[in-house]
């Protein structure tokens, strides 16, 4: 089914018309990404409610906005901002992969179950069913949700183009999903499958004896040949070179036509059927809270530390503690709890390993544990630890960096910024310094790096003596926090008295301006009501100075309307204002594709120089798009002279924007929105945090599949420059040192693609699920220009159990209780039941799904696990559901009800039944 990058396909269709290079399924009503967002959105709204009714709260969504479930999902903790950023973020993530399979498998038959391709689809699905349950595990649920993008592309590809409607089915084909269940009454490659339609448009071109016979076939698709098996049915459409071949047409339902609409219809339907089928297997296999997460919806940012252990570091970490404790301790049961707190250590030569958890108690362990040790006035490996960091913490994450000596590995710089730049992490770097001869040679030289790096992701570069650091940590309190907005970021260099505008809007609160350099300025509000520097109290705010940071908090009452700060100096400075606000934005650069179904893909480099650049952005409001009106959407430089280029906005629907910028600021630029909030009726400015720039270079590479530990992955990859041609070195490395072979350089001629092979190897000892980051640069000989591409691959551990627990009931007793339901209350029943895992690999977890009754069970790792059950005569169905450690699940159901009883089965608890007896088997 056509697909495209988020919601962007189907806004520019209804917009642009049949003009636009792809057609909608359903005239603008069905496309890969509504189905997908149809299935996630309604799995999540299940999800919450499981987990609601488990944590004893209501789940009461105001309204349908993805921004509204997220605040309903997290219940008594959502209290005050909750952003739906993450979520957004993570649905778009899965659009994209979706949407990218007809840009990266175009060719590939199984990928879309074209040419009869049956098995080796399935066998996709099932390779990637393993890889997202494997990721979640091990908690990459980035790498999770690629995969599941590309997954359901696959399966849902099923439903239109084989026959699966014209044999009549109505329900989803669950062999696809269960492996020790075969595919069937396959037509083989010399049994003819359809009649000729000469006009391409016929209402069904499949033969009578196909129908008949219910043999399953798809349509052969030839993206770059004409040539199909005899008697063949076709794809059909324009992409397609076997269509004009007879028999013609084809059987695709990508497209709704006069003359398949109900055949169409019926494939939209399936094909959300079985995503939503392929979802409830893997929260079953992983849990709730997990899916939730890896869906993005958690209470708070993560919380990331990256501590220098050296000897002279003791005073630095015990200050990192106690913050630490004191966020722990003071945001416990808010919505500004954090969700996940991440550890990375470095020394000299070591760092790492890096250590997360959700414990806030093991995390105040962890870092009571870091003791100062070794090293000396000499640089660490501060990047090293830096990169382990992006690396692991998910996207927009905030860092925080506290070291008091130069990087060693100065040569890891534009790595860390290309991962900056792919993560959109802020970085802030607490930088001390023990003598006044070392705190000039810092400041002179050593921590240019971090400076460059804090800039380039939005974060803070604060110098400070190693006496003052408690009085800069409060930069961590303000941003790690939910909902945080950047309203204004700039950066002056050299330094110049300089005047800059911004405009505050009434869903703003916990305002604050930080201003780092030797500067003296003067705050104007938008009554003319002014403060300098040098009030540390005043009628606009509060202004706290230590060492380079000048941090300046707004009193509550200081909101609505154009402000202005004057600053001043003769040295370098940055200006940045913030806030918490539920209306924000996401954004992607991205670049067009073509091929059978066009679309747009996220860059995983710098957008090149010399043509329109294109970004897909997505308005966040209080109850969605409907409650704000967004206007200019463009690029504004961060220094030099201010220059704001806006694009031509194009609105996509449900709050997504695509803009296409002309003219793109020179050096390096942010993203700004503004806008009305219609529940406030005020203007807003919102801007990115991380700078971007253009590039003349451009890498391609594509990660086609995982990789076995041991094993070694072939990743073609091609640079090509609009630029001079000639020789330009190539860099690579990963945050998991695997050994990689690549050549050192390419010679390249203007315009044209220099192709070679990257090779990676994980040692065999890899654990399955580890998510590996890859960056690969390339640069001009003489440095003046480089672009990068990050890319990520997936170990796993080949998988050869695919069946699913059996469940063996051995006695049901249930003979107190009465037919009439009414009576039930004082009456009890019990269950015991044997779960066997059939391939051997062994039962990782068994738990109650439906019944309120008392579950229990004998050792997990026992030959055969006896599990138990009580329950009241009143609650009289029991569902538990085994998981062995491949992810494959195993459901168990039994019922009590009588067939004289009172009770009624309703319709949706009958076609409950008849979907749960194909999904497991209980042995009488």
């Amino acid at each position: 089914m056509t697909s495209v990058l988020g919601f962007a396909l189907l806004g520019l269709a209804l917009i642009a018309g049949p003009c636009v290079a792809f057609i909608p399924i359903g005239g603008g009503s069905s496309t890969h990404v509504s189905i997908t967002g149809m299935a996630l959105l309604g799995k999540v709204k299940e999800v919450c409610q499981a987990v609601a009714d488990e944590g004893g709260y209501e789940f009461k969504p105001t309204g349908s906005s993805p921004e509204e479930l997220v605040q309903g999902c997290l219940g008594p903790t959502a209290t005050g901002i909750v952003s739906g950023a993450k979520f957004h973020t993570a649905l778009q993530e899965i659009y994209t992969q979706n949407g990218l399979v007809d840009r990266d498998f175009s060719n590939s038959a199984p990928h879309h179950f074209n040419s009869e391709t049956f098995n080796e689809g399935r066998g996709l699905i099932l390779e990637g069913m393993g890889a997202i349950k494997a990721n979640i595990r091990s908690e990459s649920y980035k790498a999770a949700r690629e995969a599941l993008g590309r997954v359901l592309h696959t399966l849902q590809d099923f439903y239109s183009h084989s026959n699966w409607v014209e044999l009549q089915n109505t329900e989803p084909y669950i062999n696809l999903l269960r492996p020790d269940l075969p595919l069937d009454n396959l037509a083989d490659v010399n049994t003819p499958t359809c009649s000729d339609c000469e006009s391409g448009s016929c209402p069904n071109p499949i033969l009578p004896n196909i129908l008949r016979e219910k043999k399953l076939t798809s349509g052969y698709m030839g993206v770059y040949f004409s040539s199909k098996p005899k008697g063949k049915c076709s794809h059909g459409g324009k992409g397609d070179l076997t269509s004009t071949i007879v028999p013609r047409g084809g059987i695709s339902k990508d497209e709704r036509r006069f003359d398949n609409i109900a055949a169409h219809n019926a494939a939209v339907n399936l094909a959300t059927s079985a995503s939503t089928q392929l979802l409830e297997d893997i929260v079953l296999a992983v849990g709730n809270k997990e899916f939730l997460k890896m869906m993005g919806i958690a209470r708070s940012s993560v919380v990331c530390f990256v501590i220098d252990t050296t000897g002279s570091m003791s005073d630095d970490i015990a200050e990192a503690r106690k913050v630490v404790y004191e966020i722990i301790d003071s945001k416990k049961g808010t919505q500004d709890e954090p969700s996940e707190y991440i550890l990375v250590p470095f020394n000299d030569p070591d760092f790492g390993p890096m250590f997360r958890t959700e414990d806030p108690d093991k995390m105040k362990k962890a870092i009571s544990d870091l003791k100062p040790r070794g090293g000396g006035d000499i640089p660490e490996m501060c990047l090293s630890a830096l990169q382990l960091a992006l690396t692991g913490a998910p996207s927009s994450s905030h860092i925080y960096v506290f070291t008091d000596a130069a990087a060693k590995d100065i040569e890891l710089k534009d790595t860390i910024a290309a991962l900056i730049r792919t993560s959109k992490s802020t970085v802030s770097f607490f930088m001390t310094s023990r003598s006044k001869k070392r705190r000039r040679r810092a400041t002179s030289s050593a921590f240019d790096a971090y400076k460059e790096l804090a800039l380039a992701s939005g974060g803070q570069a604060i110098e400070v003596s190693k006496k003052q650091l408690p009085q800069a940590t409060g930069v961590i309190r303000d941003t790690s926090t939910s909902a945080l907005v950047t309203v204004l970021q700039r950066s002056v260099n050299p330094g110049k008295q300089e005047t800059f505008t911004f405009t505050l809007d009434e869903s703003l609160q916990n305002i604050t301006l930080y201003i780092t350099g030797q500067v003296t300025f003067t705050m104007t509000d938008p009554a003319g009501v002014t403060q300098s520097n040098t009030e540390a109290t005043g009628k606009l705010g509060t202004v706290q100075t230590v060492g380079n940071l000048a941090r300046i908090q707004l009193n509550d009452d200081k909101k609505k309307g154009k402000w202005k700060i004057n600053v001043n100096s003769k040295q370098p400075y940055t200006v940045k204002v913030t806030g918490q606000s539920i209306i924000t934005f996401i954004y992607n650069f991205v670049e067009s594709f073509e091929g059978p179904h066009p679309g747009y893909a996220v860059l995983s480099g710098r957008p090149l120089a010399g043509q329109p650049t294109k970004l897909i952005l997505s308005a966040i409001g209080k109850k969605g798009p409907s409650s704000m009106s967004v206007g200019d959407i463009g690029l504004v430089t961060v220094s030099g002279p201010e220059s704001l280029s806006n694009g031509t906005v194009t609105d996509l629907g449900n709050g997504d924007i695509l803009v296409t910028v002309d003219s793109v600021p020179d050096g390096e630029f942010l993203v700004i929105m503004k806008g009305t909030d219609k529940e406030t009726n005020s203007e807003f400015q919102r801007q990115s945090t991380t700078m971007m720039s253009v590039s003349k270079v451009n890498i391609q590479a594509v990660v086609a599949t995982s990789v076995e530990p041991g094993e070694t992955l072939e990743l073609p990859f091609g640079v090509t420059t609009q630029g001079p041609g000639g020789t330009y070195s190539i860099k690579a490395r990963n945050d998991r040192d695997f050994p990689m072979v690549y050549p050192a350089s390419l010679t390249l001629t203007t315009g044209k693609y220099a192709n070679d092979t990257l090779t990676i190897t994980p040692p065999a000892t890899t654990p399955s699920g580890t998510y590996v980051t890859l960056t690969m640069e390339a640069r001009s000989k003489d440095g003046t220009d480089s672009n990068y591409a990050v890319l990520r691959l997936s170990v796993i551990t080949k998988i050869t159990d695919f069946v699913q627990p059996v469940c063996k009931v051995l006695s049901v007793q249930s003979n107190d209780c009465p037919r009439d339901v009414s009576q039930c209350r004082p009456h009890q029943w019990e269950m015991s039941a044997n779960v066997t895992d059939g391939n051997g690999t062994g039962i990782e977890t068994i738990f109650l799904r439906k019944g309120n009754g008392t579950l229990s069970f004998s050792s997990l790792s026992a030959p055969f696990v006896v599990v138990k059950y009580n329950a009241s005569c009143c609650s009289q169905i029991v569902e538990f559901i085994a998981v062995d450690e491949a992810g494959n699940v195993g459901k168990c159901y039994q019922s009590i009800v009588h067939s004289g009883s009172p009770r009624i089965l309703t319709l949706s608890l009958l076609l409950w039944l008849c979907l749960l007896v194909s999904a497991f088997v209980v042995e009488p």
